[in-house]
C-alpha cells in the first residue's frame, strides 16, 4: 500500500511538471530563442539610417510582447529590431513589457504610442480588466497611436478574454492563415504614392511569410485604407484562397480610429522579415505615423 501512494505521488508529480511545460503561457518565453550576433547585424546593415521626418519632441513607444496563446519566435526578433531602430533614427525610444498594467492611465500617459509585437490572446476584456480597457481605449481615441505587428491582431476576440471594440479598433482578426509562413507569396502595391510606401517604389513583391487571412465585417475598405493586399493575378498566391472573402486580403492598413492612428502591417512571422529592408522602412513610417510626427491621408477607399 505505502509503496502504491509514493508510485501515485511520483506519477501526480510528473504529470504537474508536464503540464507546466507544455502551458503556453508559462512556458513558452523561456523557449524563446535569442537574436544571434549575426542576425543583429543584418538588422543594423538593413534599417534605415534616419527618421522619415524630425520628431515633434521626442517619442516613446510602449513595446508590448505579453502572450497567453501561441508564441512566436519572430517576438525577440522584433523587440531587437525596434529597439535599433529606434536609437539608429532617433525617431523614438523603446520599453518593452510584458506586464497587461501598463496598459493602466497612469502608465500610459508617458508613452505616444502602444506597440502589440505578436500578442496572442492579450489578456484584456470589459468584463475582466474594465479599467485597463478604458484606459486604452482612452488612449488612442484620444490622440495617441496604436501599431500592431502581424499576430498583433490575433487577439481581443478568444474566450475568455473577448473585446469586440478593440478587433474593431484594430481591423481585424486572426481566422486562418492559408498563406504558410513556407511559402513565397505575391504582394501588390493598393497605394503607390502614399508616404507609407515609398519604400517599395511602386512595385509589387514576393516575400515568404505567413499571411494571416483578414475577413469582413472587421476587415472593411471602407473602414481603413489598406495600403498593400495579396496580387491574386499572381497563380501561387491565388491558389491557396479558401474563400470568397480571401480575394481581398489586406497586407498593412491605416486608420483613425477618434483622434489617434492606427497602422497594422501582417508581414513578420518570419525571423528574416526584420532584416528585409524595404518592410523595416515601411514599418517606421508606420510608427512615426502612429507616433504622431508623420501626416499621411488615412481616409478610406472602400472597393469599387
Amino acid at each position: 500500500m505505502k509503496k502504491l501512494k509514493t508510485i501515485c505521488i511520483i506519477l501526480f508529480t510528473v504529470w504537474c511538471v508536464t503540464m507546466m511545460i507544455l502551458s503556453p503561457s508559462s512556458a513558452q518565453r523561456p523557449r524563446q530563442r535569442g537574436v544571434s550576433e549575426e542576425e543583429i547585424k543584418k538588422m543594423e546593415e538593413a534599417m534605415p539610417t534616419k527618421a522619415v521626418v524630425e520628431p515633434a519632441k521626442p517619442r516613446k513607444l510602449l513595446v508590448i510582447d505579453l502572450v497567453k496563446g501561441y508564441y512566436h519566435t519572430s517576438i525577440p526578433y522584433w523587440n531587437k529590431a525596434l529597439e535599433i531602430m529606434g536609437e539608429k533614427t532617433g525617431a523614438f525610444s523603446v520599453t518593452i513589457s510584458e506586464d497587461v498594467n501598463m496598459f493602466s492611465a497612469e502608465n500610459l500617459a508617458q508613452f505616444d504610442a502602444v506597440c502589440f509585437n505578436n500578442t496572442v490572446s492579450l489578456p484584456l476584456s470589459p468584463d475582466k480588466t474594465p479599467e485597463l480597457c478604458k484606459s486604452l481605449m482612452d488612449f488612442v481615441k484620444g490622440g495617441k497611436g496604436l501599431v500592431a505587428i502581424h499576430a498583433g491582431t490575433d487577439t481581443f476576440y478568444a474566450k475568455p478574454y473577448v473585446w469586440p471594440e478593440g478587433s474593431e479598433m484594430l481591423g481585424g482578426k486572426f481566422t486562418g492563415h492559408p498563406w504558410t509562413a513556407n511559402g513565397t507569396w505575391a504582394i501588390k502595391i493598393d497605394e503607390p504614392n502614399h508616404p507609407l510606401m515609398a519604400p517599395f517604389k511602386g512595385k509589387g513583391f514576393k516575400i515568404k511569410d505567413e499571411i494571416y487571412r483578414t475577413e469582413p465585417p472587421l476587415y472593411s475598405r471602407s473602414k481603413q485604407l489598406v495600403l498593400m493586399s495579396l496580387d491574386m493575378s499572381d497563380e501561387v498566391t491565388k491558389n491557396k484562397a479558401q474563400k470568397p472573402s480571401d480575394a481581398d486580403t489586406g497586407i498593412s492598413w491605416i486608420k483613425t480610429w477618434g483622434d489617434g492612428r492606427v497602422f497594422y502591417c501582417s508581414l513578420g512571422h518570419n525571423h528574416d522579415v526584420t532584416w528585409t529592408a524595404p518592410v523595416l522602412e515601411h514599418y517606421l513610417r508606420g510608427i512615426q505615423f502612429a507616433l504622431g510626427d508623420l501626416k499621411v491621408d488615412t481616409k478610406p477607399k472602400p472597393n469599387p
